[in-house]
């Protein structure tokens, strides 16, 4: 696969059809997550109300679920939405934000992965690991602590729970359990603005929801999103700049600069 022109033609297909991304995110990033959604070429909407979350995901070509700020009208909410999306056959993306901080945490993802069919589980290392069995310590919403064979963990989390599995970090990997693949794009800078890791999972819902592999959606959007990155970072001062300079890297990265700059490798 020539995966600099695939990417390029995801990228094209979601400003094409702009997709409509339904969020029951993090309230601390809700505005950026948004923005980022925006700036990719989809349509974010932002419903958290129980009455009408299925309502919103049957209209939408994705739903991103994520435990940012927990609470169990949030669980009750993401539950009604993610079920309501499975019965319509529409991609649920799940990032476990900080499994294994806190016993409701972790309840919560094992939870939501047993009751719902999850298409892609984005997470860091320290949360896959905690949710596939492998152990691991999150400290906050960062990896701590994470296995050394994060490779290997991805593939078998991915086939122990029969989904695609993304996780991020200085390198990011993904796998359904049979395919293993890595992308190397990406800056520290990233590590340095809080929520680009909900953005990543916000991207890749993007891209899923006009792709139906989700290990394809999954490396092309984290190699589009960590190549922005690194051209935000090249004229960034520090995170604040490097935070609005991405959001303009997203909306203007295409064509034969997004192509020749993607790093995915198969493993």
């Amino acid at each position: 696969m020539d995966w600099g022109e695939q990417v390029v033609s995801l990228r094209r297909r979601i400003r094409e059809q702009r997709p409509l991304v339904h969020h029951i995110t993090n309230l601390v990033v809700t505005n950026l997550t948004a923005n980022v959604t925006l700036a990719v070429g989809a349509s974010p909407v932002m419903a958290y109300a129980r009455e009408e979350v299925a309502d919103m995901a049957r209209l939408a070509q994705a739903v991103v679920l994520n435990m940012g700020t927990l609470t169990e009208d949030v669980v009750e909410a993401m539950l009604l939405a993610g079920k309501a999306a499975n019965k319509a056959g529409i991609p649920v993306v799940f990032d476990p934000v900080g499994a294994g901080a806190t016993p409701f945490r972790t309840r919560t993802a094992q939870k939501i992965i047993k009751e719902l069919h999850v298409d892609i589980l984005r997470g860091n290392a320290s949360e896959i690991a905690i949710i596939g069995g492998f152990g691991g310590q999150t400290k906050g919403v960062d990896a701590a602590g994470a296995p050394a064979q994060v490779a290997e963990m991805v593939k078998q989390v991915a086939r122990d729970l029969n989904t695609v599995v993304a996780v991020t970090g200085a390198t990011d990997y993904i796998s359904d359990g049979e395919r293993l693949l890595a992308v190397d794009n990406g800056h520290p800078l990233l590590t340095l603005v809080t929520g680009t890791g909900c953005s990543a999972t916000a991207i890749i819902a993007a891209f899923r929801a006009v792709e139906e592999d989700g290990v394809t959606a999954s490396a092309a959007a984290l190699a589009y999103y960590g190549l922005a990155a690194e051209s935000a970072a090249a004229v960034s001062q520090g995170p604040a700049s490097f935070q609005v300079a991405l959001l303009d890297t997203l909306y203007n990265l295409a064509g034969e600069e997004l192509a020749r700059g993607v790093k995915i490798r198969a493993l």
